[in-house]
């Protein structure tokens, strides 16, 4: 089965930027819907961003504005530009989205192990 593989988190001041990746391990036929949640101790799993074959894109209101997702389909990668960080966006981003491989019919929702983003005050 393929995984995705995320990076670009670490530690960051406040206001400061990063910028997260998220790649398949593998080529693949396609990856479709991708999207980042986050997550913190104790809370459930929310949804940051995601974005559509379309181009058309999702993102949680307390994000809009300030982090933007795009997606190079030639690479099977989604990113996700996280500009003017709070310390209230401290959490482990999980990349998510639907692998279709090629050979195969059907497609499976795969989920990536997470990178930790820490914003300090």
């Amino acid at each position: 089965q393929v995984r995705l593989v995320e990076s670009g988190g670490g530690l960051v001041q406040a206001g400061g930027s990063l910028r997260l990746s998220c790649a398949a391990s593998r080529s693949i036929f396609s990856f479709n819907a991708p999207g980042w949640y986050r997550q913190t101790p104790g809370k459930q799993r929310e949804l940051v961003a995601r974005i559509t074959s379309g181009g058309s894109t999702n993102y949680a209101d307390s994000v809009k504005g300030r982090f933007t997702i795009s997606r190079d389909n030639a690479k099977s990668t989604v990113y996700l530009q996280m500009n003017s960080l709070k310390p209230e966006d401290t959490a482990v981003y999980y990349c998510n989205g639907n692998v279709r491989e090629a050979g195969f019919l059907g497609e499976y929702n795969v989920w990536g192990q997470g990178t930790q983003v820490t914003v300090s005050s």
